[in-house]
């Protein structure tokens, strides 16, 4: 630090030699209430940082973005401040006008104003403490999510949740997150629709009567079915308002979109990929033992052909070369899911064959199955049909079954 000084001193004396006058800046000193102001006004413009727009008054917001604007108001409502934040301000939050219904006290601090919008602290809590404080509107919904009593009849659901995170796993449904953006008004709900919300999967499994709710909305009471064996009669609107607050709220998609697969592609059409069936040229013991049942199936998005050139020199591949046994192409799907799908299918039927790589190190192969080609086939018309999540492979008896 000592050497620092000198420096700078030489500095300033050369500039001084040299005819240049040298400026000190002073430090801006503020007062305890102005260094409390600047530091609201910049949790202020970190709100509308990370949110993109100003802070907004309601009991449908926050607590703290509806503290964020009385705080705001009453910036705008005293000249002082306005003095002091104007070159505070490249957001120009201080431009627009206060909310001119809005009668707060100016010499309030942000304790007082906690209450006078219903919000009381502890007595060893602060502003600064409070991270937990909830919206009359989020209470509500809170309340009837926490609302719920015992399903009596849960054994007549619980096939449904089993089937469900099954069809998870195999990649046949997936989780959508909830688009907050489009706003929880315009979010529709269906009859034996799946969510996950509040940390639960949940099941709708009956619509009342619609009747409308007294802002205007169509609203219904629900019967809402949990995968904790619980279930709640939640309003319509209550159950979108507790996804719109939860951040890991999700929608669980429906597996009936249709074929996966089509023989003939149609103009508009855009093909995704192929589904190929490989049978190895090896003279690997097992594949020698097995060459007419042990197969290799993937998906690509290229030209088999291309995909399987270098087979010789590929581990995946055996370093072997392969015989094209079956293709069937695709459209409109998404191929790295459509693998995963019929992977997890064919699970109980998967290969680890372990062999030594072009450079001599130990490699364990796992995209090979002990399966007949025709098992192949009525797996990936059951795919087409979009039955897939109703059967299962049983290597038993090497025969697709249903599931119970």
């Amino acid at each position: 630090m000592a050497n620092r000084r000198e420096f700078t001193e030489e500095d300033d004396a050369l500039l001084e030699e040299l005819g240049v006058e040298v400026e000190v800046k002073q430090t801006k000193q503020y007062t305890n209430r102005e260094q409390r102001i600047i530091a609201g006004f910049e949790e202020i413009q970190r709100f509308v940082e990370e949110h993109g727009r100003l802070p907004r008054h309601g009991e449908d917001h926050d607590i703290f973005e509806r503290l964020y604007a009385v705080r705001l108001d009453r910036i705008r409502k005293q000249k002082d401040c306005r003095t002091l934040l104007t070159d505070l301000d490249p957001q120009g939050l201080l431009a627009a006008t206060y909310d001119a219904d809005l009668t707060v006290a100016d010499d309030l601090d942000d304790d007082q104003l906690l209450a006078e919008l219903g919000v009381t602290p502890d007595a060893e809590s602060s502003i600064k403490t409070l991270r937990h404080v909830r919206s009359q509107a989020e209470k509500q919904a809170a309340e009837e999510i926490a609302n719920r009593t015992v399903c009596e009849d849960f054994e007549d659901f619980r096939p449904l949740f089993e089937r469900v995170q099954k069809e998870l796993d195999a990649g046949i449904r997936e989780t959508i997150r909830f688009r907050k953006e489009a706003g929880f008004t315009k979010t529709q709900l269906k009859a034996a629709q799946f969510l996950i919300v509040g940390g639960q999967v949940a099941h709708i499994a009956e619509v009342g009567e619609a009747f409308k709710a007294p802002n205007g909305e169509e609203d219904a009471r629900l019967r809402v079915i949990y995968s904790n064996a619980t279930e709640s009669n939640i309003l319509l609107r209550s159950l979108i308002r507790a996804m719109y607050k939860d951040e890991t709220s999700r929608f669980v998609t429906d597996p009936n979109q249709g074929p996966l697969f089509s023989g003939d592609l149609a103009d508009d059409d855009q093909q995704s990929g192929t589904v190929y069936v490989l049978r190895s040229l090896s003279d690997h013991p097992m594949i020698v033992e097995n060459r007419e049942v042990v197969h290799k199936i993937g998906v690509t998005g290229g030209k088999v052909k291309s995909r399987i050139a270098n087979a010789e020199n590929e581990a995946t591949f055996l370093l072997a070369g392969v015989e094209v046994i079956a293709t069937y192409r695709l459209a409109n799907i998404n191929r790295f899911k459509l693998e995963k799908l019929l992977h997890s299918f064919l699970e109980p039927a998967k290969l680890e064959i372990n062999i030594n790589d072009r450079f001599g190190k130990s490699v364990t192969v796992r995209e090979w199955f002990l399966v007949p080609i025709f098992i192949v086939e009525e797996m990936v018309q059951k795919v087409m049909d979009g039955t897939i999540k109703d059967y299962c492979y049983d290597p038993a008896s090497a025969s697709v079954k249903r599931r119970n």
